[in-house]
């Protein structure tokens, strides 16, 4: 069974072995995005106990790519969750899917902009940016980020390598100096909470769960190899092995290196409470020096590139499959690969101006705020949509397995993901602390009608190509 595709679509190259796309999958989730981006976060809403956070997410996710791992292997076809559900659920449950996921992705790579032009002033040791200059500079680490991406798979391949070597290298020799020579807590710290605990309730919800929550966003884009699946050569063995193998070695990393961070935490009060802006840059700092400060940031900011470029690589795939489906506006031309080596440039440019868009947004605090906080909910919901589809048909009995099988597990496997995503779908979005602005708050609900309605608009304009889509593919399912 292959891809539909509309009139004059053409065919991807299948330039990715399964070590590339293992490859762009950890620099996706990158080891140094992946805690860094969250440490200060897990501390205040949970404090050292919150190491126990990323343990519970990296086994939530770890029953997410098994079921995801049982989808490629069925169905290795460029845009992932989008055409996984739309096989599962109709053309308008992958739409739907497809476009919740567009969106988290998107805003992903404007996150990662913002946050290199805020940590470049750092680097440097010159005085932050002011917002206008900021907003600039991170508009032009978008624009290196997407030129990288239209110049092809051997780009992205040496970029991500070398990203690769730089991240696991540095992080697990520092996570092992820092355990060696510079434990400053003990072992027994990560059984306490520092009494912390965001907002009102009891610890487990104001305060773990707000921690499994922010982890949440540590351990998404190891799916990413599942995006570009028509390019990966052998992809209904080599894509399940990249996607599962991906997360394993991000979460062996992130656990070793947040578990050395908190025992070489100097001063766990300033670091709970907030008083520390940085409590990993300054752990660090305290036991390297002042020195590593601009190698440490440069190091941080290669690995949100790398993750910036794998997430728009994710983006620009899922886009140029809606539009070979003709679902998508401007497909025809979307859908056009370049002449020199069959690759989706229109679409990469497309995501990338979206993503600049969204960035001037930043101008605006909390509107920047809410865009952002909805991508984290974004992808679980992206996740839990072909899920639950594959869990029904599992029940029912309509499933066909391909390449894995998981050996009877299949069911107890999907089943747990589906409950997993679609509880941190609510708990990213749950509105605990009274504290803030009520905006603030519901930022995440508010940014998700933002984007439905977007989506409404376009899904009513594209009602005949939708349908006709899935006349096309409930022949392809008969056939």
């Amino acid at each position: 069974m292959s891809a539909t595709k509309v009139e004059g679509s053409e065919s991807l190259k299948r330039e990715f072995t399964l070590g590339s796309a293992f490859t762009l999958a950890v620099v996706f989730i990158s080891p140094i995005v992946a805690l860094y981006g969250v440490f200060a976060l897990v501390l205040m809403a949970a404090g050292p106990a919150g190491f126990w956070a990323f343990g519970v997410v990296l086994v939530g996710q770890l029953f997410v790519a098994g079921a995801f791992a049982l989808l490629s292997s069925k169905w290795p076809f460029e845009g992932s969750v989008y055409q996984w559900a739309r096989r599962l659920g109709g053309e308008n449950y992958g739409w739907w899917t497809g476009w919740s996921y567009i969106w988290s992705l998107m805003i992903a790579v404007t996150g990662g902009a913002y946050f290199v032009a805020m940590f470049i002033p750092i680097m440097l040791n010159i005085p932050a940016f002011d917002p206008v200059t900021q907003t600039i500079v991170a508009m032009g680490v978008l624009i290196l980020v997407t030129a990288i991406n239209t110049a092809g798979p051997k780009a992205i391949k040496t970029f991500t390598i070398a990203s690769l070597i730089a991240e696991v290298v540095g992080s697990i020799g520092l996570a092992i100096y820092l355990l060696v020579a510079h434990q400053n807590q003990p072992v027994e710290i990560l059984f306490d909470t520092a009494g912390t605990g965001m907002g009102e309730g009891g610890y487990l919800w104001a305060g773990f769960f707000a921690a499994v929550g922010f982890v949440g966003w540590a351990f998404v884009g190891f799916e990413s190899a599942g995006a570009i699946a028509e390019e990966v050569k052998d992809a209904k063995r080599n894509v399940p092995k990249a996607i599962i193998f991906s997360l394993v070695t991000i979460g062996a990393i992130v656990l070793l290196s947040a578990l050395a961070l908190i025992l070489s935490i100097p001063d766990m009060g300033t670091a709970v409470s907030g008083e520390s802006i940085d409590p990993a840059a300054e752990t660090i700092i305290n036991a390297l020096g002042v020195g590593v400060v601009s190698p440490l940031f440069g190091l941080i900011i290669i690995g949100f590139l790398a993750s910036m470029m794998a997430a728009q690589t994710s983006a620009s795939r899922v886009i140029w499959s809606f539009s070979r489906e003709g679902v998508f506006p401007a497909s025809k031309s979307l859908s056009t690969l370049s002449s020199k080596n069959k690759y989706p440039v229109n679409a990469i440019v497309l995501a990338g101006a979206v993503s600049g868009l969204v960035l001037l947004f930043s101008l605006s605090g909390p509107i920047y705020a809410t865009l952002v906080s909805f991508s984290v909910a974004g992808f679980y919901v992206a996740f839990a949509l072909p899920i639950l589809a594959l869990m029904v048909a599992l029940y029912k009995g309509s499933w066909k397995f391909g390449e894995v099988k998981l050996k009877g597990w299949a069911k107890p496997i999907v089943t747990i993901a589906a409950v997993w995503a679609a509880f941190q779908a609510v708990n990213i979005s749950w509105p605990r602390n009274p504290q803030l602005e009520w905006y603030q708050n519901y930022a995440v609900l508010i940014a998700v009608v933002v984007v439905a309605l977007i989506g409404l608009l376009i899904w009513l304009s594209l009602r005949k190509e939708i349908v006709k889509a899935g006349k096309a593919l409930d022949k392809e399912s008969n056939s």
